[in-house]
């Protein structure tokens, strides 16, 4: 099978869904192909308990909100779930899945998408396949002597998997705050950061947070460079868990261990601990493996991008994977106004016969 479009959207959740509405807006003609088999992207992959940063009305994507779920005031990912399907749904976007590209390549004046399940030839293609599918496991000394069980943030459930088990988990940042939170009472829990964690005020949530990411974009494109003061996407917002465990005295952090020995971990000092699991909540890497064939990533393993257009490659656009590639794009809600701006340049260049 071959097809031929002005549009290839890679990946079918939040981000994808995005471009789909402002493609169709600009009546063009696109498939997005998603790798899953059913709807909703990562946020059917996450653990038992995770909750939004903010309230349904503020974690919508473009055209349609959030219903509010009832007796929560941030939404489950189960709830964000059926709210992507009934997007899908409601916006009739051409999705097809399950379909895995294998490869982006330059095909003269048309991008070549090859996928297991056949090729299609775009003149432009947008990559939206997130960073959940690429977890990062920092090289600390003895990994690989570890013997108890290892998992990173993408395979944690539930803490009932652990009750009773020596559980360490690593990260300071929302995630390793959210999970250490949801363990702190049936396991015996070491949490270890980097640094001592830096709570956001109790009545910071995703709003804010949104908020202070694209004044901070505003400031780095008007040429500033004075940003401070700005909030840290990196700081953990204290969802009602995570604030429960805390003023509990539930979440008290130590610092981050030096090596990883056979039944546990060492600390600078000597200090020794045995440990049965050691949980990594060390963050993701974008996932462009499915673009090596263009030759456009950078030694940071990016694509250097202005906006969410290719630098390089100026048919393609990356959306969704973080402030490089617009503001808070990574979330439900700062990733409607990059998708608006992609299918706004995507069209003009069609027009003008790129």
């Amino acid at each position: 099978m071959t097809q031929h479009l002005d549009v290839v959207v890679i990946g079918g959740g939040q981000a994808g869904l995005a471009a789909g509405y402002y493609l169709r807006r600009q009546g063009l003609d696109f498939v997005i192909l998603d790798a899953q088999t059913t709807p909703g992207g990562a946020w059917q992959h996450t653990w038992d308990s995770l909750h939004l940063f903010s309230p349904a009305a503020f974690s919508s994507l473009p055209g349609r909100l959030m219903p509010t779920q009832p007796g929560e005031e941030y939404p489950e990912a189960g709830h964000v779930v059926a709210y992507l399907s009934d997007y899908e749904k409601r916006y009739d976007l051409p999705v097809q899945r399950p379909v895995q590209v294998t490869g982006v390549h330059d095909d003269g004046r048309l991008l070549r998408v090859e996928t297991d399940s056949g090729t299609w030839h775009a003149r432009t293609v947008i990559s939206a396949t997130g960073t959940w599918w690429r977890p990062f496991l920092p090289a600390v000394p003895g990994r690989a002597d570890f013997a108890g069980r290892q998992l990173h943030t993408v395979s944690y459930r539930r803490p009932q998997d652990f009750t009773g088990r020596r559980v360490i988990v690593v990260g300071g940042g929302n995630s390793g705050a959210q999970i250490a939170a949801d363990l702190a009472y049936d396991t015996e829990l070491t949490w270890v950061t980097q640094r001592p964690p830096r709570y956001l005020a109790d009545d910071i949530d995703g709003r804010a947070l949104f908020d202070a990411a694209t004044a901070r974009r505003r400031a780095i494109d008007g040429g500033r460079t004075d940003t401070g003061g700005v909030a840290s996407l990196g700081d953990i917002v204290a969802v009602p868990p995570v604030r429960e465990a805390r003023d509990r005295g539930l979440l008290q952090a130590a610092p981050m261990f030096t090596r990883l020995t056979h039944h546990g971990v060492e600390w600078a000092d000597g200090t020794r601990a045995d440990q049965d699991v050691v949980i990594w909540c060390t963050g993701f890497r974008p996932a462009l493996s499915h673009l090596s064939p263009l030759g456009l990533r950078g030694s940071r393993g990016h694509i250097a991008t202005y906006g969410t257009r290719s630098v390089e490659e100026p048919r393609l656009h990356l959306l969704g994977y973080g402030d490089w590639t617009g503001p808070a794009s990574a979330t439900l809600i700062g990733v409607g106004r990059p998708a608006r701006d992609a299918a706004r340049e995507i069209a003009e260049l069609l027009t003008s016969g790129g």
